[in-house]
């Protein structure tokens, strides 16, 4: 029999060997009654803040998320999560691959519009490891790593007219829609389902073109025209470029609300398990709020949006529990980044709700503001119910956590910055990992070292304004976790010792143990004033 996990049910009973199946499960889970491999779900915000779930920030927030608390109140809440960096892109390149975004050539920024792939085909990513182990798999919602677009050189001109906001006066030629219609007619090589997953539908980014959506690797219709210039008012959509015909924005988180759902149920009727990865669009701009929420919140657009992404929420729990597979599921909430500050974070706060809670700094810092994110878990057979775990955890850590609970091996040159989390679900209190590196939108970096907190640069290193005076940062967020007072001047030899253990990660191509490992290219090093 192949060595490939299936879900036990009736309808298949006669064909699967039970016994090997109870064998296999018991020795990977000996306290438990599982014959199965977990499905596992993957919710993943886009800029939402710490402090806009309601269970993380009780005293300061005024934004009632109660689906989002409910996998906390079933499951187990993390305090010290991260994501890579403080924007998008090179966060959601660490949670698939296990890796820290700053062994590649994404070392600052995110991929630009028309950006080629960030992970290449030959990367480990959950998803890769999930069918090696027999899953079904499928990615749901906004990519933003890049495509192998396939533009002709010589029409690259023809994508890009338009510019950040709505111009009244671009209006698509003849010869705009001749190369539109050549390269949206084209299969789109390099996204979801070239990294992993069976299938894709999304948008890739919604306030970017092209303004349609993708299924697997076609655009669903053809780009004619440009986005209408209404699109771009109020914060919505900001790139102009190739939009299908009366494109709006409203309906991109419904409708990932309703596909995500839909592949839960078709999927819980298959005999494998499934992983889905669910990258929501949303609290991000555009705040296309549908009516229905507007004014909801009674703050602001940002608030009503945060309402309806935690109604979306609610849609994927329903499904899985309607499923009868939610006590064999792991739900994992969490979000790319901290809350945009151009949102209305002064308004918001002024009015008693900080997207931050008591965090410093917003999406792009270095500060815990800019990528300590919520981080929760559900998974009823492993996880105690209202659990919550203050150990350091980062997003890097979803590879060696499902190849634990696969029981697989990683091979040596994948998920070298990951560490498996699987003991600290089961309620175990000892650390698993004693350090972790995120990054600002321009790549300054920070390093945890225990409750010590090293930022290798002045200010935020992000949109967020502070003191360009200092050299580098050190806190102890135990006791500042605001980060007001800087101890780089009193501790030098802690500076020194943990800069010194960053070059050691740099240089050994990993942060884990295992055999010394390439960068994709040369490593900034930071303060710059060093190199």
């Amino acid at each position: 029999m192949p060595n490939t996990p299936l879900r036990c049910c009736s309808r298949f009973w006669e064909r699967i060997l039970a016994h090997t199946i109870f064998l296999s499960a018991a020795a990977l889970f000996p306290h438990t009654s599982f014959a199965t491999l977990p499905n596992i779900v993957v919710v993943y915000a886009d800029d939402l803040g710490y402090g806009d779930v309601s269970c993380y920030n009780p005293d300061r927030g005024k934004i009632s998320t109660p689906n989002i608390d409910r996998i906390a109140a079933e499951g187990m809440r993390f305090t010290d999560a991260h994501s890579s960096s403080g924007v998008c892109t090179p966060s959601r390149y660490t949670l698939l691959t296990g890796r820290y975004h700053w062994r590649t050539s994404l070392q600052k920024g995110i991929v630009g519009r028309w950006g080629a792939p960030v992970i290449p085909p030959d990367r480990l990513t959950i998803a890769n490891l999930a069918k090696q182990s027999g899953y079904n798999t499928g990615c749901i919602g906004k990519w933003h790593l890049g495509w192998n677009w396939p533009i002709d050189e010589a029409d690259m001109e023809l994508f890009l007219t338009g510019g950040y906001g709505g111009k009244k006066d671009v209006v698509a030629t003849e010869e705009h829609r001749r190369a539109w219609k050549q390269t949206f007619s084209q299969p789109i090589e390099g996204g979801p389902t070239a990294n992993g997953f069976d299938h894709y539908f999304g948008t890739d980014v919604p306030n970017w073109p092209p303004y349609c959506y993708i299924e697997n690797d076609r655009t669903i219709g053809i780009p004619s025209e440009y986005a209408a210039v209404e699109l771009f008012e109020k914060n919505q959509a900001s790139v102009q470029g190739p939009a299908l015909e009366n494109w709006t924005l409203e309906p991109i988180l419904p409708e990932l609300g309703k596909r995500g759902s839909a592949f839960i149920t078709a999927q819980s009727r298959k005999p494998e398990p499934y992983l889905l990865y669910l990258p929501l669009t949303t609290p991000h701009t555009p705040l296309a709020v549908n009516d229905e929420w507007k004014g909801k919140s009674g703050l602001n657009l940002y608030a009503d949006l945060v309402l309806e992404t935690d109604a979306v929420v609610g849609q994927y729990l329903d499904a899985i529990d309607a499923s009868g597979e939610a006590d064999n599921t792991l739900v994992i909430f969490t979000s790319d980044n901290g809350c945009a500050p151009y949102i209305g974070v002064e308004d918001l706060e002024a009015m008693g709700h900080y997207p931050s809670g008591p965090l410093r700094g917003y999406k792009s810092d270095a500060w815990e503001g800019g990528h300590r994110v919520p981080f929760i878990v559900r998974w009823p057979t492993i996880v105690r119910a209202g659990s919550v775990s203050e150990e350091l955890i980062h997003q890097a850590d979803l590879l060696a956590t499902f190849a634990q609970i696969m029981s697989r091996d990683i091979p040596s040159n994948a998920g070298e910055d990951s560490v498996s989390l699987l003991a600290l679900f089961k309620g175990v209190t000892t650390p698993v990992r004693s350090h972790a590196i995120s990054c600002s939108m321009r790549g300054l970096p920070s390093i945890r070292s225990g409750d010590w907190k090293l930022i290798l640069g002045p200010g935020s290193g992000g949109w967020t304004e502070g003191s360009e005076e200092e050299p580098v940062q050190l806190y102890n967020l135990a006791q500042d976790l605001g980060e007001i007072h800087n101890l780089a001047e009193q501790h030098p030899e802690r500076v020194a010792e943990m800069k010194a253990a960053l070059e050691t990660m740099i240089d050994n191509g990993r942060s884990t143990p295992g055999p010394v490992q390439k960068n994709d290219t040369q490593v900034i090093r930071y303060p710059i004033s060093d190199i």
